[in-house]
């Protein structure tokens, strides 16, 4: 099979395409490196340099595809909230783009939505019946992501499937955003003896998941696209405050300070997912505990 990755030379992306590869599918990758680095590349894929706004770059990017992998975005909630305008045309715009290129040609996509889409929703565990209460543009857009594809289902029978990724962490991942890329950051400033920078009082609670396992649900859901553009979690149903997290890390490379400051305005509480319906339909779950996911990253940085 030949898949089409979009932001596979990001964090999340580049991880696909190193299982795929490994699983012996031809891959084209169609990054604009805003993000991505090319140096997280496996030698064998075809790269194209290009947007996801550009509908020329599309075009040429899903020639001879079998299925698209949606991973191209600004995955930032505070990224959206200075810069609303650009975020939205390449969150909404850029996937309206992908999913209308893939309707023309019949052609399934498995796409990334977000835990941000549920806002601050107070319940213990997410789970995908909630009505969606996003709080920033980004969760906004995601949400749209998946209005979009339930619309481009029912006109015209697009097979799709939305996942809502939750705190994913791993090798490659860049600390741009408060929370997603926390354990990097975290991990940076431990290492060199500097403190740790906590916003708000340290007990927002977030569902770690590991790369790996984000991965095999990505891999999943490609064999469960479907025109209802069904949507589930990707998580461990498991809760980590950001307090909690930073001890874990201390436990491994030693203890610093902790500064804490004011809260970021339009970051949930509380974002911890239920696995069970993803566990359900893709016939899988996360294995990789937190602290051994921590270690395995520490070994490798």
């Amino acid at each position: 099979m030949k898949y089409l990755v979009t932001g596979g030379a990001g964090f999340i992306g580049s991880h696909l395409v190193d299982q795929l590869l490994e699983y012996g599918h031809e891959v084209t990758v169609l990054d604009n490196l805003s993000y991505g680095k090319e140096e997280n590349l496996p030698k064998g894929c075809n790269f194209i340099q290009g947007d996801i706004l550009d509908v020329g770059a599309v075009r040429e990017a899903f020639k001879g595809v079998n299925g698209c992998f949606h991973l191209a975005a600004i995955a930032s909630v505070q990224q959206s909230v200075k810069d609303w305008v650009n975020t939205h045309r390449v969150n909404l715009t850029g996937t309206i783009n992908i999913f209308e290129e893939a309707a023309k040609q019949n052609i399934p996509v498995v796409y990334a939505s977000s835990a941000a889409v549920y806002g601050n929703i107070s319940k213990s565990l997410l789970t995908e019946d909630l009505l969606p209460q996003p709080i920033s543009g980004y969760a906004v857009d995601k949400y749209a992501c998946e209005l979009q594809a339930k619309a481009f289902g029912a006109i015209f029978a697009l097979p799709s499937f939305g996942l809502r990724f939750f705190n994913v962490y791993g090798a490659r991942q860049l600390p741009d955003s408060s929370y997603s890329g926390v354990i990097s950051i975290f991990l940076s400033r431990i290492k060199n003896k500097q403190p740790l920078t906590i916003f708000g009082d340290g007990n927002q609670t977030r569902d770690f998941i590991f790369v790996k396992d984000v991965v095999n649900y990505i891999i999943a859901a490609m064999q469960n696209v479907s025109a209802h553009a069904p949507v589930t979690n990707v998580c461990t149903g498991k809760g980590t405050t950001v307090n909690e997290l930073a001890q874990k890390l201390f436990s491994i490379l030693g203890k610093v300070n902790i500064e804490y400051l004011s809260a970021k305005k339009g970051d949930a509480l509380i974002s911890v997912g239920s696995p069970i319906m993803a566990e359900q339909i893709l016939k899988i779950k996360a294995l990789v505990p937190l602290k051994k996911g921590l270690k395995e990253l520490v070994d490798l940085k």
